[in-house]
């Protein structure tokens, strides 16, 4: 990965957590957690940043966050589920990035999501027609990532494995 990110998009429990750290550690590289480093800066979980400050709030930490991963040693970031679909991210990305689509099923998503912290943009509604939603209104740019993995096994590491794999290929390529 001489010079260039990863930036791992899909949906919410789609693994880009799991999968991306698994990743940064077989390329020896970091991995940053952009929800994480939001949390950490504001001192509160997602939820409640977007409960007290907004969304809008939000995605300006997120783009502040992805700026700030973007100018480091080259690692393996996992943003959340909605990044992809803001404006400008996925240009401000490419410039330094490989980009990967870690696809996976509505339902799978939802069931890894919901053994997680609560993602905001999932309240309200029933849970699997609100994944899909989120799918129908961001695939599309998800799709526009530089390869795609699906990721609806159970073990994390055969997505992990076929990344490193292209990663590898792609660099020597």
């Amino acid at each position: 990965m001489t010079g260039r990110h990863l930036v791992l998009v899909g949906l919410p429990g789609s693994g880009k957590s799991t999968v991306g750290a698994a990743v940064a550690e077989a390329l020896g590289r970091p991995f940053v957690d952009l929800d994480a480093v939001i949390i950490r800066r504001m001192g509160m979980p997602v939820d409640r940043i977007f409960g007290e400050f907004g969304e809008a709030r939000f995605r300006e930490l997120e783009r502040e966050a992805t700026a700030a991963s973007l100018e480091a040693e080259p690692g393996v970031i996992a943003p959340g589920g909605g990044w992809a679909a803001q404006p400008g991210n996925l240009e401000q990305a490419r410039r330094r990035s490989h980009l990967c689509y870690l696809r996976v099923a509505p339902g799978i998503a939802l069931a890894r999501a919901a053994q997680g912290p609560v993602r905001p943009l999932l309240r309200g509604g029933e849970g699997l027609a609100r994944m899909m939603a989120l799918l129908a209104g961001r695939e599309s740019f998800y799709a526009q990532a530089d390869f795609t993995v699906d990721n609806d096994h159970e073990d994390p590491a055969t997505a992990a494995a076929e990344i490193v794999a292209w990663i590898r290929q792609a660099d020597v390529a």
